[in-house]
């Protein structure tokens, strides 16, 4: 499949034939009057998240979340 949009009407009537597109990996672009509005993409499930993966590899520093007198000077510009 071509990447030239395909209108609403026939979106509509073809939609089997352009998710298997989609499922193929062919890049599906559906228009409204001629502008492209929106694009069918194959659906990927998000990956799982692992905990701990930073550990040992991010420091907080200990002054974190101090907030001194030069910082707000310096955040509200007095």
């Amino acid at each position: 499949m071509s990447t030239k949009p395909v209108n609403v009407y026939e979106a509509k009537t073809q939609l089997s034939r352009l998710i298997e597109s989609a499922l193929r990996g062919d890049d599906v672009v559906i228009a409204r009057a001629g502008k492209p509005v929106v694009r069918l993409v194959k659906w990927e499930p998000p990956r799982d998240r692992v905990a701990g993966v930073w550990e040992g590899r991010v420091r907080i520093a200990d002054d974190f979340d101090e907030f001194t007198a030069q910082d707000e000077r310096d955040w509200y510009g007095a």
